[in-house]
C-alpha cells in the first residue's frame, strides 16, 4: 500500500481543505494490504477526530477493497479515497476495470453480492461511476445526530429481506418474524466475521459497546 509508517502509524499522502478534509491511499488487491488499508483508514479517522464512524468505516474498505481483489484481480492496483463533507463521510475505492458490480438477490449461495448488500445496508447512500481509468465503488456514512433513527430504519430494511429466508417467512405474527430475522441475521454476520478470522465473541461485545454509548449520548 502506498503509504509512509512513521511511529507504528501510517501517515497517508493526504491534502486538507476547508470546509472538507480529504486523504488518498493507494493500495494493492491482496489480503495483507486489505487489513492494512482498514487500519490506516481508522487511523485517518481518529486523526480527524471522528472515532465513532471508524468501526463501520473499517467493515465498508474491508467490503470496497474485498470486492476490487475477488472481480478485479488479485494484485490489482486501486486507491481509497477518505473524504469528510459536513454531516458525511464518503469512501471511494477506484480501481482499473470498467465492469460495474451488481446488487444481486440476497437469496444467491455464495458471496457474490453479499458484500454490497452489506454495503447498501449500512451506509445511507452508495453507488459506481466510471472514470477515465475505470470506475469508483462509493458510499456514505452519516455522521450527524440523527445516526440513531438511520440505523433503526437500515436495520428494519435489512429483516425484511431476510423474511422469506428462513424464520420469517412461516406465517407467524409479522412482529416474531422480524424477530427470528433478526437472529438469522446476526447469525450470518458471525459468521462473515468468522470467516475474515475475527473473533466473533469479540465483534458481540464491540458492537454491545457501541449501542450502549449511542443509547447514553442520545
Amino acid at each position: 500500500m502506498g503509504v509512509a509508517w512513521e511511529g507504528g502509524a501510517a501517515v497517508p499522502g493526504c491534502k486538507i481543505t476547508e470546509p472538507r478534509l480529504r486523504c488518498v491511499l493507494p493500495f494493492d488487491a491482496v489480503p495483507t494490504e486489505v487489513r492494512l488499508l482498514r487500519r490506516a483508514a481508522a487511523g485517518q479517522l481518529s486523526r480527524w477526530g471522528m472515532p465513532v464512524a471508524a468501526e463501520e468505516a473499517e467493515l465498508l474498505v474491508t467490503e470496497l477493497a474485498t470486492n476490487v481483489l475477488k472481480h478485479v484481480g488479485e494484485g490489482a492496483s486501486a486507491t481509497l479515497v477518505l473524504e469528510w463533507r459536513g454531516e458525511r463521510l464518503r469512501l471511494e475505492v477506484h480501481d482499473q476495470s470498467r465492469a460495474i458490480p451488481a446488487l444481486k438477490t440476497a437469496l444467491c449461495d455464495d458471496e457474490c453480492g453479499r458484500g454490497l448488500h452489506l454495503l447498501a445496508t449500512l451506509a445511507v447512500d452508495w453507488g459506481t461511476v466510471l472514470t477515465a481509468a475505470g470506475k469508483a465503488v462509493w458510499c456514505e456514512i452519516p455522521l450527524s445526530a440523527g445516526r440513531t433513527c438511520r440505523r433503526i430504519g437500515r436495520a428494519a430494511e435489512a429483516l425484511e429481506n431476510y423474511q422469506g429466508e428462513g424464520a420469517g417467512s412461516r406465517g407467524r405474527g409479522e412482529e416474531v418474524g422480524l424477530e427470528e430475522s433478526a437472529i438469522e441475521l446476526i447469525a450470518d454476520l458471525l459468521h462473515w466475521s468468522v470467516a475474515r478470522g475475527h473473533d466473533p465473541d469479540d465483534i458481540l461485545d464491540r458492537a454491545q459497546l457501541h449501542y450502549e454509548a449511542e443509547a447514553e449520548a442520545a
